[in-house]
């Protein structure tokens, strides 16, 4: 066998299959060299060649950065943060081919949206870093550039974000002017305390008036109209003086680098190969590959195997300082090792651990089951995984006698649901049924027998199954937010009726210029779960913006239905709902069911109940034997005796007669309404 100098001499080469005898293109080989060759096939490789010890057709691997070039005065850390749509990712693709980071081309849209669910859908669902190396003045700056989503359900992706920055762009459409999510993600970071700098996009519209934006970012936010950089991202305009701004008004990080290793890991994913990629933002110290380093969650030591930046692939380096972000690999192969907001340490030099993040409060809750009990643990390693990259899920076992064992779920809305089921659908081929949303309750228990069965007087209901009777509780509470609606002046009153509709009350309303108003409700969050955007958008003719923060909760007048088949209980379908939508709700679902269940040889009645009052009731008709058939004529009695025992039969059927729901007609009636 040959020896062969180093380990990685494969890399790069590109076997394939060919012809004995036929010519190597692109490779000159010395014909006095001896060549290997597999026996058992023609797959071949030249092991020598005439002008090295071994040639390979790839290109050399790239230099490493430097990082120590790059003082701690020096680096800017900055996001950008702005309502749906309003050109965050447009202005991320320009100062990446500003920087020279990407090449100048017009197939730059979306670079940093590496989700095929961003693509499809046009927007931002994961924060994305990228560093950039930046000239001014003469002098070499590492710029870190984190894009954020712009969605409400989303917000803690943006939170997460601002703690490995030191300032923001406030991005504003200069069309659209301040909306919802502005004000929401505005207020998020002057919380941190960050630097905001506004910007001004979109001036190249037709309708674009940004001095109007001006007056409004000055009116709502308090900063000076002569503070505002007016840009468009398309085409590149005035995009150099955001960069200048960025360097200019945004103080570097208050890092230490003599002191021990403290780094946060902000986000993560997990590689098949190369196992968890922690994002980490380093706030002292200094880390290199073969460094010793712990983990605070879970005291675990690991060795750093590769280090780097984002620019915006993976490049490797040979360390990263104190105020750098980037990522890092220490062969973290479990899921559950890698917890965003973890500090990580070196070994024998323990820290005081950072903060960490403040954990994320689910707002709707669905059930999740593989579609074939056969998948279980397929499904449970791709929820496991993508619960890693996406940390704001929270995830508990459940199970349920029709669909069998799964999990409930919790997200930050019903944008977050969908977007976690398409992943789960694309990037691990999982087929799976999501339930109705329903949102967490509270209840205030009076029984001394359950206080110390639950060990605590007021419990949280996620599932419905488990809401406890009237006589056993004091108060039900449920979850309210305090929403903010932004819209043209002339929809008010419309906008006004939707929200009394949904049990609202109003709490402000401020008119922000000549012909915008913002208003403010408080909402319960059930009514506001399903399709409140989507009557808010049909009602405002698209141009209204909504966003919702938590508010606690408030106590109500709240139910548990069943849905009865023949007298019997199915649990699966049991729902909470608000006393004066009882009627509607119950409807709803005994409508849906009568579609889909199987019509039997008996009736079946589905009947809607609170306690024991029915508030809905539908049918399904029987299959029905002709018994007059044979009858020609004759006398009445003899038709009238054929049918009562046919009816007799039916009675008989009735009451011994199982109803089997069909799997299929479970998913029908749970499963979110996308026609809503």
């Amino acid at each position: 066998m040959w020896a062969l100098a180093g380990r990685s001499w494969w890399r790069g080469l590109v076997l394939k299959p060919r012809a004995t005898g036929a010519a190597r293109p692109g490779l000159s080989r010395d014909p006095s060299v001896p060549t290997l060759r597999a026996a058992t096939n023609s797959w071949t490789t030249d092991s020598l060649y005439s002008s090295a010890e071994l040639k390979v057709t790839a290109s050399k691997s790239p230099e490493k950065p430097d990082m120590s070039k790059f003082l701690v005065e020096d680096i800017r850390n900055f996001s950008i943060i702005a309502h749906v749509d309003h050109g965050k990712s447009t202005l991320a693709d320009r100062l990446l081919e500003l920087t020279g980071t990407i090449d100048k081309t017009k197939n730059n849209k979306q670079v940093l949206d590496k989700l095929q669910v961003e693509r499809e859908r046009g927007i931002t669902v994961k924060a994305q870093t990228a560093s950039l190396f930046y000239s001014f003045q003469g002098k070499q700056y590492l710029l870190n550039l984190i894009d954020t989503p712009g969605h409400v359900d989303f917000s803690y992706e943006v939170s997460r974000s601002l703690s490995a920055c030191q300032g923001v762009l406030l991005v504003v459409d200069a069309n659209e002017g301040i909306q919802a999510q502005t004000v929401a993600n505005f207020f998020l970071a002057f919380e941190a305390q960050l630097t905001v700098i506004p910007v001004i996009n979109k001036i190249d519209l037709k309708n674009a008036d940004p001095d109007m934006v001006e007056k409004q970012i000055e009116k709502v936010f308090d900063i000076p109209s002569d503070e505002c950089i007016k840009i468009s991202a398309k085409l590149g305009t005035n995009v150099e003086s955001v960069l200048q701004a960025v360097i200019e008004r945004i103080p570097p990080p208050k890092v230490h680098r003599k002191n021990p290793l403290r780094a946060l890991v902000f986000d993560s994913t997990f590689d098949q190969y190369r196992g968890v990629i922690a994002n980490v933002a380093l706030f002292d110290g200094v880390v290199s590959k073969g460094d010793k380093i712990v983990s605070a969650h879970n005291q675990k030591t690991y060795e750093v195997n590769e280090v780097g930046v984002l620019n915006p692939n993976e490049k490797s380096t040979h360390k990263l300082y104190a105020g750098q972000v980037g990522y890092l690999i220490a062969g973290m192969k479990d899921v559950t090792e890698a917890q965003i907001g973890d500090t990580l340490y070196l070994h024998n030099h323990p820290v005081e651990p950072l903060p960490g993040f403040k954990s994320a409060k689910p707002m709707v809750f669905a059930g999740m089951y593989p579609v074939d009990q056969s998948e279980y643990n397929n499904l449970k390693s791709a929820i496991e995984k993508l619960t890693l990259n996406d940390s704001s899920v929270t995830v508990h076992r459940d199970s349920s006698l029709a669909l069998g064992a799964g999990w409930r779920l919790g997200f930050l809305g019903l944008l977050h649901m969908e977007v976690f089921n398409q992943r789960l659908e694309q990037e691990y081929n999982a087929a799976v049924i999501l339930t109705t949303p329903t949102v967490p309750y509270k209840a205030v228990l009076s029984s001394a027998k359950l206080i110390k069965e639950y060990r605590q007087k007021e419990i949280t209901i996620i599932n419905p199954a488990q809401f406890p009777d009237k006589p056993k509780v004091t108060e039900y509470l449920e979850p309210i937010v305090l929403g903010t609606i932004i819209t043209p002046d002339e929809y008010t009153g419309k906008i006004m009726m939707l929200c009394q509709a949904r049990r609202a009350v109003q709490q402000n309303m401020m008119f922000i210029d000549q012909s915008r108003v913002m208003l403010k409700y408080l909402f319960p969050l059930n009514e506001i779960v399903v399709d409140f955007y989507d009557s808010l958008k049909s009602l405002s003719s698209g141009y209204a913006s909504f966003d919702y923060e938590d508010a606690g909760y408030q106590t109500a007048e709240l139910v548990k239905m069943d849905i009865l088949l023949n007298g019997n209980i199915v649990e699966e379908l049991v729902t909470i709902v608000h006393k004066d939508k009882a009627h509607t709700v119950g409807k709803t679902i005994c409508e849906r069911l009568k579609d889909t269940l199987p019509r039997q040889l008996f009736e079946i009645a589905i009947q809607a109940a609170i306690g024991s009052k029915i508030v809905a009731r539908e049918s399904v008709k029987p299959y029905r034997k002709n018994v007059l058939a044979k009858c020609y004529g004759g006398d009445i009695t003899r038709k009238m005796k054929l049918l009562k025992r046919q009816a007799e039969g039916k009675k008989r059927m009735r009451k011994i007669g199982n109803i089997e729901v069909p799997k299929d007609a479970f998913i029908k009636v749970l499963k979110t309404q996308t026609n809503k």
